[in-house]
């Protein structure tokens, strides 16, 4: 699997794009591939969850929706993931650009930057093709990387400016 077959997989085809249009795209997606396929896939998504799995990151999770459960940072996770391969990138190093977003999935008229189960796809088809799991890859550190965010509203917008302006609290 290169990277550009692995974006070309996990990239939504539109930025307002339903949390479950996302999963059944790449269901359809990935039920193409073999299982070394399937594998190799699998190991590219936790490599790159593993990437974005910091404080930062998370602290824009936090101004945009409130997030602040493990679950719902992983499927925020997942979201940043669709939203391709130069996106994904900027917002790792710079997570208040994701405030550059000109549109996002709604849900009840309020963002909704979540993609339900989207690391578990290739693992279940998988599955159901073979009877047992893909092989385990160890997911890395227990604790996000880098310094826990503030949740004080003047760390917050001092930190993320923009996210703070278009999401205010």
């Amino acid at each position: 699997m290169t990277p550009s077959q692995f974006w070309a997989l996990v990239t939504r085809t539109s930025a307002t794009q339903s949390s479950d249009e996302c999963v059944a795209a790449l269901k359809m997606k990935l039920s193409n591939l073999d299982d070394d396929e399937l594998a190799a896939f699998d190991k590219w998504f936790g490599q790159q969850l593993r990437k974005s799995y910091t404080w930062d990151v998370w602290g824009a999770a936090y101004v945009v929706t409130g997030c602040d459960s493990e679950h719902g940072f992983t499927e925020f996770q997942c979201f940043l993931l669709s939203l391709g391969e130069q996106v994904y990138h900027e917002v790792i190093n710079d997570p208040d650009s994701l405030a550059k977003l000109d549109a996002w999935p709604l849900v009840d008229n309020y963002a909704y930057p979540f993609i339900e189960d989207y690391d578990l796809i290739a693992g279940q088809i998988f599955e159901d093709r073979n009877g047992h799991e893909l092989p385990f890859v160890p997911a890395g550190t227990h604790a996000p990387a880098g310094k826990k965010f503030n949740q004080k509203p003047k760390f917050l917008r001092k930190s993320y400016p923009l996210l703070s302006q278009a999401f205010p609290f």
